[in-house]
C-alpha cells in the first residue's frame, strides 16, 4: 500500500505538531532503564515496550518520558495481575519493579519448562509444567495484557503531552490472523483412516465412526486428502496463509512412529505443493523427527524444500510440537529460518508464552533480540479432538473464536493451526471443513490483517525497529525505522487517540 493511500486508512494528513514544550515528551526514553538490568529482566522490558508499541527514542538526553526500574514485593502472576504489574506511572516517569520483569521474563521465556526434567512419550515438556497452566491462565495472553497496561502507563505518565505509538498491523487495522496447516498427510490415506476409526471406536463414538467408515468407502477411487486441501483453499480464497510440508525421506520406521509418512517429490505431493503456491500461499518446513537430535537435519530438509518449490524457506515448525526450546531454535538460526512456529500446546489450547504476537528471540551470542523470531500458536484442531476427547467441529470453531477474541482485545495475533487430513469425513472428521469455513468468514468480519507468517514476521521486524531521532525545537518528532528491508513502505504513528502521525521513513 503506498504511503498516502496509508495516511488515508487511518483518516486523513499526519497531525500537526502541537507547541513544543507539550510536544517533548512525546516518546520514551528506554536506554537508561536497560542499563545495568540482568539479561532476563533487559528481554522482559524490551519485549514490554516492543509489544505495546511505544516509540523509543535514540537522544539519551532527550526530556521524554523515562521509565525507572525498581524494588517490589515477590509476587506470583495472579498478584501481579491484580496490581497492574506494578507499573507506576508519574509526571514523565515510568516506573516497574524487577520482580514484575522477572515474572514476564519467566513467562515469556518458558522458563519453567526449561528447568522441568518431566517429558512426554514424544519427548516433549507436558503443556501442566508451563507457569500459566499451573495458573490457570493459559487462555489468555497475559503478557500482551501487561504491555496493553503498559501502554497506558505511558499515556498516563505523558500527561497532556502527546505520545507516540507506532501502528499496530498494516492497512490501518487493529489486530492479525494467520492461518497455518500441517501438512502430515498425503499418501497411504486408507491407513490413517483405518486408525482414526479405531480412535473412534475407542471413545465409543460408534456413530462417527461409521460415518467415516461409509464415507470412505465411497472415496475409494478418489483422492480425499487432496479434496481436503481444496477445501482450506476455497474456505481462504483471496487470503494468504501458511504451510509447513514434511521434507524428509519416509521408512517403516518413521510411518510407525507417526513421523514421515511421504516424499515431498511424489506426484501428489507435488500436485498439493503446486496448488497450494499458486493460490499464493507460503511454503514452510515441518521438521521431522530427525531434527531434532540432529541438527544439520535442518538445512537439508530446508534445501530439499526450497529446491522443490523454487523458493526460499523463511520458517519451520516441528513435527509433533517436538523442540527443545534454547537449543532447537538456535539449530534453526543457524540452518538459515526466520522464525520457528513451534511453541504452543498439543494437547491444549491457549497463549503456552503469554503472547498473542510475535516473540522476538535472543542472539545466543549477545543474549539481545535478534533476526530471528518465534510465532506462537494458541489453537490447533487436534488438541481438541485428539486430546481433549470433542470430536465437535462447532465447539473447535468456538474455541478459535474465543482466542481470537482474546487477541483482538490486545491488538495482537492470532495463529492457528488447521490440518488439511482434518477436514473430510472419509478422514474421519464429518463436519470439519464446514467448521473451518465457518471459522475464516467469522474472524474475517472482525477485519483482521491477514498474512503469512513470514509477511507477518518482516512487518513486525520493522514495527520492532521504529525509533525517534530527535525531537526538534518547534516540537517536530523525526521517527525512523532502522530495519532496512523488512518492509519496503514507511509506516505510520499514531497518538494515544489512534490519530495518524508521523511518517517513520
Amino acid at each position: 500500500m503506498r504511503a498516502a493511500a496509508r495516511c488515508a486508512a487511518y483518516g486523513g494528513a499526519p497531525c500537526a505538531p502541537r507547541s513544543a514544550a507539550r510536544n517533548l515528551r512525546a516518546v520514551i526514553l528506554l536506554t537508561r532503564a536497560l542499563a545495568g538490568l540482568p539479561g532476563a529482566e533487559r528481554s522482559a522490558l524490551e519485549l514490554l515496550v516492543d509489544l505495546s508499541r511505544v516509540v523509543p527514542v535514540d537522544d539519551p538526553d532527550a526530556p521524554v518520558v523515562r521509565l525507572e526500574v525498581g524494588d517490589g514485593p515477590a509476587a506470583d502472576i495472579p498478584t501481579l495481575i491484580a496490581r497492574g504489574w506494578d507499573l507506576a506511572p508519574h509526571d514523565g516517569v515510568l516506573r516497574i519493579s524487577h520482580r514484575a520483569l522477572a515474572v514476564i521474563a519467566g513467562i515469556a521465556g518458558l522458563e519453567r519448562e526449561k528447568k522441568s526434567a518431566v517429558r512426554d512419550r514424544f519427548g516433549r515438556v507436558p503443556s501442566w509444567e508451563n507457569a500459566l497452566v499451573g495458573a490457570g491462565l493459559e487462555h489468555r495472553p497475559v503478557v500482551s495484557q501487561a504491555a496493553t497496561v503498559f501502554r497506558r502507563a505511558v499515556a498516563i505518565a505523558a500527561g497532556t503531552r502527546p505520545v507516540r505509538f507506532v501502528v499496530p498491523w498494516p492497512l490501518g487495522r487493529r489486530w492479525a490472523v494467520a492461518f497455518t496447516h500441517d501438512l502430515d498427510v498425503v499418501a497411504l490415506w486408507p491407513a490413517f483412516t483405518a486408525l482414526r476409526i479405531a480412535e473412534l471406536a475407542g471413545k465409543r463414538d460408534l456413530r462417527r465412526a461409521a460415518r467415516t467408515a461409509a464415507a470412505a468407502i465411497g472415496s475409494a477411487f478418489r483422492a480425499p486428502v487432496r479434496e481436503g486441501v481444496q477445501a482450506i483453499l476455497d474456505a481462504e480464497r483471496g487470503l494468504a496463509s501458511t504451510w509447513f510440508i514434511l521434507c524428509g525421506t519416509p521408512t517403516a520406521g518413521t510411518f510407525r512412529r507417526g513421523d514421515l509418512t511421504y516424499r515431498p517429490e511424489s506426484a501428489a505431493a507435488r500436485a498439493i505443493l503446486e496448488a497450494v503456491a499458486g493460490a499464493g500461499h507460503e511454503l514452510a518446513l515441518h521438521g521431522s523427527f530427525e531434527t531434532l537430535d540432529r541438527e544439520a537435519a535442518f538445512a537439508e530438509q530446508r534445501e530439499r524444500l526450497a529446491k522443490l518449490t523454487g523458493r526460499q524457506v523463511a520458517g519451520v515448525r516441528q513435527h509433533f510440537l517436538r523442540i527443545r526450546h534454547g537449543d532447537t531454535e538456535n539449530a534453526m538460526r543457524d540452518a538459515g529460518f526466520r522464525y520457528d512456529s513451534t511453541c504452543g500446546f498439543a494437547d491444549r489450547n491457549g497463549f503456552r508464552a503469554g503472547v498473542a504476537d510475535v516473540l522476538p528471540l535472543p542472539d545466543p551470542g549477545s543474549g539481545r533480540s535478534g533476526a530471528f523470531a518465534e510465532v506462537p500458536f494458541c489453537f490447533m484442531d487436534r488438541a481438541l479432538s485428539k486430546y481433549r476427547g470433542d470430536e465437535e467441529p462447532g465447539t473447535w470453531r468456538d474455541e478459535a473464536l474465543r482466542l481470537a477474541a482474546a487477541a483482538r482485545e490486545v491488538e495482537g495475533l492470532w495463529c492457528g493451526i488447521w490440518h488439511p487430513n482434518v477436514t473430510l469425513a472419509a478422514l474421519g472428521y464429518p463436519g470439519a471443513a464446514a467448521a473451518f469455513a465457518a471459522t475464516v468468514d467469522a474472524m474475517i468480519a472482525e477485519r483482521p490483517y491477514v498474512a503469512t507468517l513470514d509477511t507477518i514476521v518482516r512487518w513486525r521486524t520493522a514495527r520492532r525497529g521504529v525509533r525517534v531521532r530527535s525531537v526538534a525545537a518547534g516540537g517536530a518528532v523525526e521517527a525512523y525505522h532502522a530495519s532496512p528491508g523488512a518492509w519496503d513502505e514507511p509506516i505510520a504513528l499514531e497518538d494515544a487517540a489512534r490519530r495518524p502521525c508521523e511518517l517513520a521513513k
